[in-house]
């Protein structure tokens, strides 16, 4: 008697990619996530591509993963994809610090962040 199927964590016409330990702060990615948000993949892979942010080639490799799950793991269009949601979590901190004036210690806060892409389906309208 085998184990019951896992339920999917998104809808049919659906797929995701998670990225964690992105070193960068979840403030400075979801700007870069905003980005990209609501957008078909290819106009959102050109947008990370050519961004000066240096986390966006983090993202760009993650929507290209997303992407990969929907064509080869669900069988859904590349060409009608969209990006349905992109959110940002926090991870852990690294604290490191370095010595002050008159025996104080200055605090450095080194965060990770981790991300999350869904990309949907949608019919185009003619």
């Amino acid at each position: 008697m085998a184990k019951e199927k896992n339920p999917r964590r998104v809808a049919e016409n659906e797929a995701m990619a998670k990225v964690r330990m992105l070193r960068t702060s979840p403030q400075k990615l979801n700007l870069v996530a905003a980005m990209i948000r609501g957008k078909k993949v290819d106009r959102a892979l050109t947008d990370l591509t050519f961004s000066k942010k240096r986390i966006a080639q983090d993202v760009k490799k993650c929507l290209q993963s997303a992407i990969a799950n929907a064509e080869n793991n669900h069988n859904l269009d590349v060409d009608e994809l969209i990006v349905a949601e992109a959110y940002v979590g926090k991870n852990l901190v690294l604290k490191r610090g370095r010595p002050r004036a008159r025996g104080r210690f200055g605090k450095i806060m080194k965060p990770f962040s981790e991300l999350t892409i869904k990309v949907r389906q949608v019919e185009e309208q003619a």
